[in-house]
């Protein structure tokens, strides 16, 4: 073998044995968080520690004790419920609207309905905060839900969008042309079509609603707490493996919604409009 092409071997092979170790420090740096968290959760001590000493679903029966985080969690889900489907009444006509649009402005509609991903949740939070104040809704369910709404909108357009531009036309001027109503060619013909990306991007705003803390924190009081403004109050005061409990449970919902995306319309609808 001459000097060139060992070199040029030793070059590939560094480059590959170097993307593996790279990929595995990723899903290392990725997991090693959860794992812990999830071993924290069923150790049989009163305090946080890992490796988990014994085993115990004693802070798994502390939380679904624990009002506080039941009721949270109660809450969490009713507006993540409530939030994905206003979002789909406002999200669904939008992105089939603009997808189908001939306006030089669509572009930037739909730009504009997807910029609260673009910005810091916090800085949104505060801004509805003040926004909603000014409307007379100040801190209540309703400001919460609207708020929860706004975040959640551009998983839904996104997503609708998405498989919408993949429908052709052909099909709706078909039905109309047979003498389709505008109302039965949306409920027969383009609702069938596009339900994979509706129901993909209701599930994945409500998984990003029940995780959501910056907006939640900004509308919480005794009827409005949801699940991870209890956490991290609970954990101002106190620090054990409840915290942990709580946080498997919310992975287990977020790995549940995942699964079920996956089985019914597969992550691939969860990309960008393009």
């Amino acid at each position: 073998m001459s000097w060139e092409r060992f070199a040029y071997f030793l070059d590939k092979t560094g480059s590959r044995w170097g993307l593996i170790a790279y990929v595995v420090l990723f899903f290392i740096y990725i997991f090693a968080p959860i794992v812990i968290v999830v071993g924290v959760s069923f150790t049989a001590t009163s305090y946080v520690t890992f490796p988990p000493e014994g085993f115990s679903l004693q802070w798994f029966d502390r939380f679904f004790s624990y009002d506080a985080f039941t009721n949270s969690l109660i809450v969490s889900i009713e507006i993540a419920i409530l939030s994905a489907i206003c979002g789909c009444l406002i999200g669904v006509p939008a992105a089939l609207a603009l997808v189908r649009s001939r306006i030089k402005a669509a572009n930037m509609i739909t730009t504009f309905l997807l910029s609260p991903l673009s910005m810091p949740l916090i800085v949104t939070g505060f801004a509805l905060l003040f926004f909603l104040s000014w409307m007379g809704l100040g801190v209540s369910f309703v400001s919460l839900l609207i708020a929860h709404t706004v975040v959640s909108l551009p998983y839904i357009v996104r997503t609708v969008a998405g498989v919408y531009r993949g429908v052709s036309p052909e099909y709706e001027e078909s039905a109309a042309a047979l003498g389709a109503t505008r109302w039965s060619v949306f409920v027969h013909v383009t609702l069938p079509m596009i339900k994979p990306g509706i129901f993909a991007g209701a599930l994945f705003a409500m998984l990003i609603s029940i995780d959501n803390l910056p907006i939640s924190y900004f509308f919480s009081s005794t009827s409005t707490n949801t699940l991870p403004v209890v956490m991290l109050a609970y954990l101002e005061n106190q620090f054990d493996p409840a915290i942990a409990a709580a946080s498997t449970v919310q992975l287990i919902l977020a790995v549940i919604g995942l699964l079920l995306v996956e089985r019914i319309t597969g992550l691939d609808a969860m990309t960008p409009a393009g």
